[in-house]
């Protein structure tokens, strides 16, 4: 009887799975099934894999089938069989060897990728059984033994699983904040000392109570003569408590908040110099909203618990201990029914914290929803604009708004019914002391006086409880922004410095690729590259695109580092030098120029903030920008809108090549660098730069392969590998990969300009019947 392996029960009505069961001989079993959608030209077509208990099964696009036996009839594994795994550049490969002869390959788009692991570790497994499977390729991913989805390199933790069991914050985690708060230790404990002090002048007024209401206010209500120096003393005592704590209030309350905003900046400096040492792969999985959000709202959010509630929280607590304190002194008995709505207090405060505490993390969460959606916006405006889609985006912010204002109004049904919960317990627990301290007061076990000064102090006792159940919301919003806080802070960087850096000194700019790999996730995109570039050469880098030509000029500024092999430069390997100090000998020009707003001389200057400006118009004059600079109002002065909207595309990779040339790298890196100008601004570029690659090496990537043609050597990449090196007529002449690239776009360039003559010929051919039509018409 056929078995079907659990996982594609799902599938059992595809039209290729029921071809699969007519293919089945008797008892066979199906272990897996991978539908594979491309065929061996990389074009769209569906087949499927099957590997049972005797064989591995494949299923063309025509539908024709082909079978490959696993097993003897002895029912051994075959000798030598394998199944291989690799992919690159989003595209997946099967592959059937036995004996180093390869059968039979299938490719397949990553989606399917997780499935097809599958397959191999089966195969395997089915192998293995009889201890004749190859070693598995040293780039195939292990599994997630809980989801079966592929490991990072290097790593024991799945991150689908990671975000599964994603934990709560802890208010604990509120006590990281010492870090920061230890460089203010002697002013927080002042203003612990203020606090103490203030707190224990405002009971001071409901102990007086008590000779007022005993030795005053009863006695002359009975007749009895008052001493007039005795109620000034005692009228004078409210006013200098209520004056002291007035200023001790006051003091503590300037003092602490300085501090706390002092915290809250070191916080926000730390987090954003942190976030700076992080590499590129950790902000291409992070939106921009996202963490604006938690550098401002986030930080803003605990400086004012820190400035307000903690000192609020603190100033509850001492209240409550030092009343319960004076309370006791006065009738124990009375003080243990004042205490009874406490324990009811505590657990509902410990119920409620953890639904706030997870309902605020996820409201954090929403709110960065809304403020990606601005940071994708306002940025994009003129793509907004363009295509008419400012209603798809007002939409797209009504959703994610109205999302953030459902998650508020589900916390906040928790939030309504606990505080007024709280209120309602502490009421009934005045009404418990009431009744209890005038049984009291008839059984004459206390006085009046004594009774009222209980009922103050109540006031306060129970007033700091309601307080403290307040604090317990900004708590948790607190802890939750402290959290993701403290995300950024604890990510470790995938670049990190080296304990002992070498200094880099003056650098040649010899550069050496040896096994060369490099993956993104489980996806490789180079592997076994060997390259050696001399100090001054000019490299030009082709290739189709998704080829590794822009990852490997990321390898070398050091944006990621390797997954195999090394790169050195002048015979030291780029880890071993201090980051920053590496990256100031190098020369970046990306085929997107970013500019910061500010003006001209400013950017062209951001890599060497210092420069003089003749420095400055030196290197604008040899990017051939300074006399478009000159032409606008300010000219070097001029502002820069934000990314440089003000300027067109090719003045703005002009001032992008002028900051580059600025900081005189010995080593130049031209990602694209002349796409975004026209023809003749190319030119004039390219002229610049026949001058300035003189004495440093170069490595220049560029789409049109023709301004390329001056580069000492051109190095071809296909699939993360070198296949040819060489100049121009060198590899013209050996009719390889890229003499078909160069034949491809030239016959491209053709094309376009046969085009263009056609429409030129259309326009003419129509201009001359609308002009004979004319003048037939004026002839009639």
């Amino acid at each position: 009887m056929q078995h079907k392996h659990p996982a594609d029960d799902s599938s059992l009505t595809d039209p290729a799975l029921a071809g699969l069961r007519s293919q089945l001989a008797t008892q066979e079993n199906v272990l897996c099934t991978l539908t594979v959608d491309l065929d061996s030209q990389l074009r769209f077509a569906t087949g499927l894999l099957a590997l049972t208990d005797r064989r591995l099964l494949a299923r063309g696009p025509g539908g024709e089938w082909a079978a490959w036996p696993t097993v003897d009839a002895a029912g051994k594994g075959l000798p030598g069989l394998s199944l291989r795994h690799f992919d690159h550049a989003g595209v997946g490969t099967l592959e059937l060897h036995q004996g180093g002869v390869r059968l039979a390959g299938w490719r397949f788009t990553l989606g399917a990728n997780v499935q097809a692991l599958r397959l191999v570790r089966l195969f395997a497994q089915q192998q293995a059984a009889q201890g004749l499977a190859e070693a598995p390729p040293a780039d195939e991913a292990a599994l997630c033994p809980e989801c079966d989805l592929p490991l990072p390199p290097d790593s024991e933790e799945c991150p689908a699983c990671a975000r599964e069991l994603h934990t709560p914050p802890s208010t604990w985690v509120l006590l990281r904040l010492w870090r920061f708060a230890h460089p203010y230790r002697h002013q927080l404990l002042a203003g612990f000392l203020l606090t103490l002090a203030s707190t224990a002048a405002t009971l001071v007024p409901p102990y007086l109570t008590i000779p007022l209401m005993d030795d005053v206010l009863i006695p002359f209500q009975n007749g009895q003569q008052i001493e007039p120096w005795k109620v000034g003393a005692l009228l004078g005592g409210l006013l200098g408590a209520a004056l002291l704590g007035w200023a001790l209030n006051w003091a503590r309350t300037y003092l602490l908040a300085l501090v706390s905003e002092r915290i809250g900046a070191d916080l926000r400096t730390a987090t954003f110099d942190h976030l700076l040492e992080l590499s590129l792969d950790y902000f291409g999985g992070k939106r921009t909203g996202d963490l604006m959000s938690r550098i401002g709202s986030e930080t803003d959010r605990i400086c004012v618990f820190l400035s307000l509630h903690a000192l609020d929280f603190a100033t509850d607590v001492l209240m409550i201990v030092m009343t319960a304190v004076i309370l006791f002194s006065i009738n124990p008995w009375l003080a243990v029914v004042t205490l009874l709505p406490l324990p009811f207090i505590g657990w509902m405060i410990h119920v409620v914290r953890d639904k706030l505490r997870t309902g605020f993390e996820k409201i954090d969460r929403v709110w960065s929803d809304v403020t990606n959606v601005l940071a994708d916006t306002i940025p994009g405006i003129r793509v907004v604009k363009a295509f008419a889609q400012e209603k798809r985006e007002a939409q797209r912010f009504r959703e994610v708004n109205q999302h953030n204002l459902a998650v508020n109004d589900k916390l906040n049904k928790t939030w309504s019914l606990f505080t007024p919960t709280v209120s309602l317990l502490t009421e009934v627990g005045l009404l418990v002391v009431w009744a209890f301290g005038i049984w009291l007061v008839s059984r004459q076990q206390i006085t009046v006086g004594v009774l009222t000064a209980f009922i103050a102090y109540i006031g306060r006792f129970y007033g700091r409880l309601d307080s403290m159940s307040r604090i317990v919301s900004v708590t948790q919003k607190a802890a939750a922004g402290a959290k993701r806080i403290f995300d950024i802070l604890d990510h470790v960087s995938n670049v990190p410095e080296t304990a002992n850096p070498v200094k880099t000194g003056v650098l040649e700019g010899r550069i050496d690729m040896k096994n060369l790999g490099f993956r993104y996730g489980n996806r490789s995109v180079i592997r076994g590259l060997d390259l050696q570039i001399r100090p001054g050469e000019m490299i030009g880098l082709v290739g189709h695109s998704g080829s590794g030509k822009s990852t490997l000029v990321n390898l070398i500024c050091r944006f990621y580092d390797v997954s195999d092999g090394t790169i050195q430069v002048d015979g030291t390997d780029i880890r071993r030098f201090g980051v920053a100090d590496y990256r100031r000998h190098i020369g970046l020009v990306l085929q997107e120029p970013f500019l910061f707003f500010g003006t001209i001389a400013e950017n062209i200057a951001y890599g060497k903030p210092g420069a003089t400006r003749a420095e400055i118009v030196a290197a604008a004059r040899a990017a051939h920008a300074h006399e478009f600079i000159l032409r606008l109002p300010q000219g070097y002065d001029s502002l820069v809108g934000e990314r440089g909207q003000g300027l067109s595309g090719g003045e703005r990779q002009r001032i992008s090549i002028a900051r580059a040339l600025l900081i005189d790298p010995r080593i130049l890196i031209l990602d694209e660098a002349t796409s975004s100008v026209d023809t003749e601004t190319e030119k004039e570029i390219q002229r610049a730069l026949d001058n300035l690659v003189q004495g440093r090496t170069t490595i220049a990537i560029a789409h049109r392969l023709s301004t390329l043609r001056k580069a000492d050597r051109l190095v071809v990449m296909d699939r993360g590998q070198v296949v040819e090196v060489g100049p121009h007529d060198e590899l013209m002449a050996k009719q390889g990969a890229y003499w078909r690239l160069y034949e491809a776009q030239a016959r491209q360039v053709d094309n376009e300009e046969g085009g263009l003559e056609a429409e030129e010929r259309r326009i003419a051919l129509a201009t001359s019947q609308i002009a004979h039509a004319a003048q037939h018409v004026g002839n009639t």
